[in-house]
């Protein structure tokens, strides 16, 4: 158990750095989002759309982020797919974040 309700992979793999077969702890915010791309070997790209409010206008804008994400090999994900992302330690210049479900 990860902290989270979301079920194990039934796979299992030998990454250390796999939320639920190595030593990987999550903690912080948990993210729904989108694959957007899955070109880097162990990382995905997930983007999350959010409204904000603009108050000059009375109207909602849609805004982007987008998160590079850790993928250990026992979760299979493609582009299009939802996923839900959780932070952890850095595990790279910008990957601060690791897969532990898709939708």
């Amino acid at each position: 158990m990860i902290g989270i309700d979301v079920e194990e992979p039934e796979e299992k793999c030998s990454d250390p750095n796999c939320p639920f077969h190595g030593h990987l702890k999550v903690r912080g915010i948990t993210i729904k989002g989108k694959v957007v791309s899955t070109s880097m070997q162990k990382t995905v790209v997930v983007e999350r759309e959010r409204l904000h409010y603009v108050p000059k206008y009375e109207r909602y804008e849609k805004r982007t982020s987008r998160y590079k994400a850790h993928l250990p090999p026992c979760i299979h994900v493609d582009k299009g797919d939802d996923v839900i992302i959780m932070e952890c330690r850095p595990l790279s210049k910008t990957k601060h974040f690791v897969v532990v479900s898709k939708k």
